[in-house]
């Protein structure tokens, strides 16, 4: 077979890893950023919601136009497992569908040429990844599929119940990769906060803090995607205790009225989820990023106000503003008092600016402090500017820096390495600092 792969990873940082383990299966073959030039393309697409949905097929469709005749084009991942039956039949440009059990099983299909669906949702365990866009950075995947019922989410329909990796098999795949250099890890599932409630362990979560801290070589971490009925004030301390992982606070919290979390079947009210996000907001160097949707099945006007007043107020670092997408197989796809788009897409814009009020404030808050950053690359802005991000920050969705001085000469600094450094400014978004001294942690 001819070697050349043009992969793209759509959606979120879960869809990345099982990227990255298909690309662990295909290293014989050469990757290119050209995809006319490719004789292999595969697209792992995500099924969560009608954006998603249209991006995914559109970049289907676009690479099928401009590819080579002789060329095998894979549609991978969330939405080909959700819709296989649909897609097998309307789209015979593709030569191969797979879902979301056959990463790890992906040269097995380009050599049959066939199109497969196995039943069960694919564990990370053990599989070699090609960890992409990052030198020291990696996700780790705690666990598959979700326990709980929200009333707007499909994944649990497609990805099925929650399935943890046993803690084990997550050490290991760490201490390996901090054996190729990486030191920074982000921990991601559907469900962070329920890792191992499948096993009848409530605080899966804590025990996974402790098991690596004991790894040799990590020296930075955060948790991804805690859901509030099964985020615990002593979950939140044990992170704050941790000399490893950050106080970053990711908890998508969808909305704040009480009515509306019953409507949205969120298990937690306003009261608690409040509790937990003051004691976020009150530990030192505390990040906290949330997500809200507008426009679900029953939002009153005066719900809607409520949680702009609060998005406004709070004090959140990034937040994420989606508008309702009515999805089949969920509870509120079968709801009464929809709401029409336009007033949808109107109440995501005013969310959507209060969000970058907060962003921006947030940023200015930065302004004088001495942090940790980290230098990824030559920014894209200036050949003498650097791109770096607060070490505190997960990677690509909080933010650039520009470290454009230094006490030390530029040519020192180390692309993957963290320093002390002086945030100076904040330029439009994008915060410039001064590394001091040459200090850094690796």
């Amino acid at each position: 077979m001819a070697n050349k792969l043009h992969i793209v990873s759509l959606g979120c940082t879960k869809n990345l890893v099982d990227t990255e383990v298909m690309m662990g299966r295909l290293k014989n073959f050469e990757l290119t950023d050209n995809n006319e030039d490719a004789d292999v393309i595969i697209v792992n697409t995500c099924g969560f919601i009608d954006a998603a949905k249209e991006e995914s097929l559109n970049t289907v469709l676009s690479l099928h136009e401009a590819r080579k005749d002789d060329s095998l084009l894979v549609m991978a991942g969330c939405l080909s497992e959700r819709y296989k039956e649909e897609l097998m039949e309307q789209i015979p440009e593709v030569d191969i569908f797979t879902g979301v059990g056959d990463y790890d099983k992906i040269d097995e299909l380009l050599v049959e040429k066939k199109s497969r669906f196995s039943e069960e949702v694919y564990l990370i365990d053990g599989a070699e990844r090609v960890v992409t866009g990052s030198s020291y950075h990696a996700y780790i995947k705690l666990s598959e599929g979700c326990n709980q019922t929200c009333s707007f989410c499909a994944i649990p329909s497609f990805k099925g119940k929650l399935q943890s990796r046993d803690l084990d098999s997550i050490a290991k795949e760490v201490e390996l990769l901090v054996q190729k250099g990486y030191w920074d890890f982000s921990f991601v599932s559907q469900d962070s906060s329920s890792y191992l409630r499948d096993q009848n362990v409530k605080d899966g979560l804590s025990l996974l803090i402790e098991r690596i801290e004991l790894i040799e070589g990590v020296k930075s971490a955060r948790i991804l995607y805690l859901y509030p009925s099964t985020t615990t004030i002593k979950l939140l301390q044990n992170i704050a205790k941790s000399k490893i992982f950050h106080n970053y606070f990711d908890m998508p919290i969808q909305h704040i009225n009480d009515d509306m979390l019953r409507i949205m079947k969120r298990g937690f009210g306003k009261e608690k989820t409040l509790e937990l996000l003051n004691f976020m907001r009150s530990l030192p160097n505390s990040f906290v990023r949330t997500s809200f949707i507008v426009g679900h099945p029953g939002e009153t006007e005066e719900m809607f106000e409520e949680m702009c007043t609060f998005a406004n107020t709070f004090g959140f670092d990034r937040m994420n503003v989606f508008a309702y997408s009515d999805e089949e197989t969920t509870s509120a796809h079968e709801m009464q008092n929809k709401i029409d788009d336009e007033t949808r897409a109107k109440r995501a814009e005013i969310l959507g600016d209060i969000a970058a009020a907060c962003t921006k404030r947030s940023l200015e808050n930065e302004v004088g402090k001495v942090r940790q950053i980290v230098i990824d690359s030559q920014s894209e802005e200036h050949e003498f500017l650097l791109s770096a991000r607060e070490l505190l920050w997960a990677p690509e969705i909080d933010g650039e820096i520009y470290v454009n001085d230094q006490t030390n000469d530029q040519n020192q600094l180390t692309f993957g390495k963290a320093y002390e450094a002086k945030i100076t400014e904040l330029v439009g978004n994008i915060l410039t600092a001064t590394v001091n001294n040459d200090k850094n942690n690796n």
